[in-house]
C-alpha cells in the first residue's frame, strides 16, 4: 500500500514522526507536508505565486518534502507534482481537536478533502494538546475499527478525534459549533483572534463532541459536498426550472 501523510502543523511537529512510524507497518510512505504551520487553512490552495518545495531528511527510508504551502497543496504536489498515485491519505496527527462545525476551517480536513476530490481515501486525525505526543498508542486500534468493519465501502474519508482519556471508539456525526472566538486588540491598529472550546453537552453520543466528551474516540464520516440533500430532494420535487 502506497501512503501518503500530511498535516497542518507544519514538517516539524513530533506527531508527524510518530504517525509516519506507524503508518510504516502498513506499507511505503511518502511525508508531504508544510513548511510551517497552516492551521485554519481548510482546502485553500496558492495558484498565484511560486511555491517552495524541498526535498528533507527526516525518517530513514522516507522520502520527506516541505512545501511552503496549505495542506492541500501538500496533497496536490504530492498526486500532480511528484506524478504519484497513493491508496491512503493520513493527516494529522493535530495538535487540537477539529470537531463540529468548526471542521470547516481545519487544514487537518482540507488535507483529506483534498484526497476525497481525487478519489484517494483519508483519515484526518486530532487530539487534544495535553495527549498530541501519545495519541498515536491508538492507531492500531483505529485501523483495525475502520478495515474489520470495512468503512471504506461507505465512505472514502474519515474525521476521527481521540480523547485524552480512552474508552472505545464509536461511529460519530457532526455537531455544531464547538470553539467561540473574539478578536482581541493588540495597539497599533492590529487585533489577534482567540478562541475557546464551548462545552454544552447535549448527552448525545452519536455527536463528535459528546463522544470525545465522553472518552469515545470518534469516527466520523465525511464529505467535500455542500449541498444540503434535505433541502434539494424537497425543493427538486416542488420548484419547477424557468426558462428567461
Amino acid at each position: 500500500m502506497r501512503i501518503l501523510i500530511s498535516n497542518d502543523d507544519g514538517i516539524k511537529s513530533p506527531a508527524l514522526l510518530q504517525l509516519t512510524k506507524w503508518a510504516m507497518k502498513l506499507g511505503e510512505v511518502t511525508i508531504v507536508a508544510p513548511k510551517t504551520e497552516q492551521s485554519g487553512k481548510s482546502q485553500s490552495i496558492d495558484f498565484c505565486g511560486k511555491i517552495e518545495v524541498r526535498e528533507v531528511d527526516l525518517i530513514p527510508g522516507v522520502k520527506a518534502y516541505s512545501v511552503d504551502s496549505t495542506p492541500a497543496d501538500c496533497v496536490r504536489f504530492a498526486t500532480a507534482g511528484l506524478d504519484t498515485t497513493y491508496d491512503l491519505i493520513l493527516s494529522g496527527i493535530n495538535r487540537g481537536y477539529n470537531l463540529g462545525e468548526d471542521i470547516v476551517y481545519s487544514g487537518t480536513l482540507g488535507a483529506v478533502w483534498e484526497a476525497s476530490r481525487l478519489g484517494i481515501r483519508g483519515l484526518a486525525i486530532s487530539t487534544d494538546l495535553p495527549t498530541f505526543e501519545s495519541a498515536h498508542i491508538y492507531l492500531d486500534e483505529i485501523y483495525d475499527f475502520i478495515c474489520s468493519n470495512k468503512l471504506f465501502d461507505q465512505s472514502i474519508i474519515y474525521n476521527i478525534n481521540i480523547p485524552t482519556e480512552v474508552c472505545g471508539i464509536r461511529i460519530t456525526r457532526q455537531g455544531g459549533i464547538y470553539y467561540s472566538d473574539k478578536f482581541v486588540y493588540c495597539g497599533d491598529d492590529m487585533y489577534v483572534q482567540e478562541g475557546a472550546p464551548i462545552m454544552y453537552d447535549t448527552n448525545d453520543p452519536d455527536i463528535d463532541i459528546d463522544a470525545v466528551r465522553s472518552n469515545y474516540i470518534s469516527v466520523t464520516p465525511i464529505s467535500v459536498s455542500r449541498t444540503d440533500r434535505v433541502a434539494y430532494d424537497i425543493l427538486r420535487g416542488k420548484v419547477k426550472a424557468i426558462k428567461l
